[in-house]
C-alpha cells in the first residue's frame, strides 16, 4: 500500500502541529528572531548582564527603557495565524512586567488567538492603518512583521 500524503510532510509541518502552531511558516519567524533579534531579547540580556557587572548598581530610566523587548507588534497578511502565535508566545515570555500589545491583519477572517486582536482589513487601507493606531493609543508599533506574498 502507498503512504498517506500527510505521511509525506516535511519535519516542520509534523512539529508545527506539535507545538500546537496553525502552520510550519511559524518556524521562519523563530528562525529570523534567532539570527536577527527581531523581539529585542539579547538587547535586554545583554543590558542585563552589563548592569550587574557594573560598580553603579543605579540603572538610568532612558537606558532601561531602551533595553525593553518589544511590546507593540503589528501581523500584517497574518492568516492563519501562525506567527501572532509565535509573537504571543515569545513576547509574553520576554515581558514578565508587560503585557504585549500585538495586531493582526489580514483580509481574510482569522480564528481568535488569545493575547491578539485581530482586524479584517486591507492593509494598504487607512481605516486599517487608524484602528492600528487606535489600539496602540497613538504609540509607534516597534516591531512589524509580515509573511505575505507580494
Amino acid at each position: 500500500m502507498g503512504r498517506l500524503s500527510r505521511d509525506k510532510r516535511d519535519v516542520f509541518y509534523r512539529l508545527a502541529k506539535e507545538k500546537g502552531y496553525r502552520a510550519r511558516s511559524a518556524f521562519k519567524l523563530l528562525q529570523l528572531d534567532a539570527e536577527f533579534d527581531l523581539f529585542g531579547r539579547r538587547k535586554v540580556q545583554e543590558t542585563s548582564h552589563a548592569n550587574n557587572n557594573s560598580d553603579n548598581n543605579a540603572i538610568s530610566s532612558s537606558s532601561s527603557s531602551s533595553s525593553s523587548s518589544v511590546t507593540r507588534a503589528v501581523d500584517l497578511c497574518a492568516a492563519p495565524g501562525s506567527w501572532s502565535q509565535v509573537l504571543v508566545d515569545q513576547l509574553q515570555a520576554s515581558n514578565e512586567d508587560k503585557v504585549p500589545k500585538i495586531v493582526a491583519v489580514d483580509l481574510q477572517p482569522m480564528a481568535p488567538i488569545d493575547g491578539v486582536v485581530s482586524f479584517q482589513g486591507d492593509i494598504t487601507s487607512q481605516k486599517t492603518a487608524r484602528e492600528i493606531i487606535q489600539y496602540f493609543q497613538g504609540q509607534r508599533a516597534e516591531l512589524v512583521i509580515c509573511d505575505g506574498g507580494l
